[in-house]
C-alpha cells in the first residue's frame, strides 16, 4: 500500500494547498470533492482519444522533432487539457459559489489534481515507487501549472462576460502550450537516444518550462489573491458601517 499513498500523496497535498490559500471566501466542501472526481473521471475519456498514440510509437516519423512535438501538443496535451476543461466548464464554473476569480483556480486544481492522481497511480503501479518520487517533484506540479493557468483565465471569463470567450480559450490554450511544452522535451529525451549530454539538455529543457510554470502559476495566484482580499476587505467594511 506504501505505493498507493506516495501516489495519491502529491495531488492531495497540491490541492490542500491551494484551498488553504482561499482564505477570504472558502468553496464548499462538496463542490471541491465533485470538481476532484470529475478529474479523475476525466482521465478515461482523455485515454480513449490518446489511443492512436499506441499505433504510431514505431514509427520513425514520431521519433524525429516534429513528430514528437505533434505528439506532445496534439495528441496528448490537447485531448487531456480539453477533457480538464469540459468538466470545469461544465459543474464548478456553473456553481453559484463560483463568485470570485481566484475560484477559477481552485476548482481548475481540483479538476487537474483529480486527473494527475488517477494517472500518478497508474504510473507508480506499473513502474514503481521510483518513478511515483520523480513524478512527486516533476508530473504533479506540471499538471498543477497547468491548471492554475487555465483556472487564472477561467476565473476572470466568469466576471467579464464580453470577454469571456476569449478568457476561456486563453485559458484552455495555455494549459495545452505548456502542457506539450513539458512533454515535448521529455518525448525528445525518451525517442531520440543520442547521447546522456542530449538527454540532460532536453530534461533541462522539460524543467525549464515547469519552472516557468510555477512562477507564472505563483504570479497568477497572488494577482487573484489581492482582488479576493480587497473584495471581501471592502464587503466587511460596508456591512460594519450599516
Amino acid at each position: 500500500m506504501n505505493w498507493l499513498m506516495l501516489a495519491i500523496a502529491p495531488g492531495v497535498a497540491i490541492s490542500a494547498y491551494i484551498i488553504l490559500k482561499d482564505e477570504h471566501n472558502r468553496e464548499p466542501r462538496k463542490h471541491l470533492i465533485i470538481s476532484f472526481l470529475l478529474g479523475a473521471l476525466s482521465i478515461i475519456p482523455a485515454m480513449l482519444l490518446e489511443l492512436p498514440i499506441a499505433f504510431t510509437e514505431q514509427h520513425l516519423f514520431f521519433k524525429s522533432t516534429l513528430g514528437n512535438a505533434l505528439k506532445a501538443y496534439l495528441m496528448v496535451a490537447l485531448p487531456e487539457e480539453i477533457c480538464k476543461y469540459f468538466m470545469l466548464k461544465r459543474y464548478a464554473y456553473q456553481q453559484p459559489a463560483y463568485d470570485e476569480p481566484f475560484d477559477g483556480i481552485v476548482y481548475a486544481v481540483m479538476v487537474g489534481m483529480g486527473f494527475a492522481t488517477v494517472e500518478n497511480i497508474l504510473y507508480v503501479y506499473q513502474y514503481g515507487m521510483g518513478t511515483g518520487i520523480l513524478r512527486m517533484f516533476l508530473a504533479v506540479p506540471a499538471h498543477a501549472t497547468f491548471a492554475i493557468l487555465m483556472g487564472y483565465f477561467m476565473g476572470k471569463a466568469k466576471f467579464e462576460t464580453k470577454r469571456e470567450p476569449y478568457l476561456l480559450g486563453a485559458g484552455l490554450f495555455w494549459a495545452i502550450l505548456f502542457h506539450g511544452s513539458y512533454n515535448f522535451f521529455l518525448f525528445l529525451k525518451d525517442t531520440q537516444h543520442k547521447d546522456n549530454e542530449f538527454s540532460l539538455l532536453m530534461l533541462l529543457g522539460a524543467l525549464i518550462s515547469l519552472i516557468t510554470g510555477i512562477v507564472l502559476s505563483k504570479k497568477a495566484i497572488a494577482v487573484h489573491l489581492h482582488k479576493s482580499a480587497s473584495t471581501f476587505t471592502t464587503n466587511n467594511l460596508n456591512v460594519n458601517d450599516q
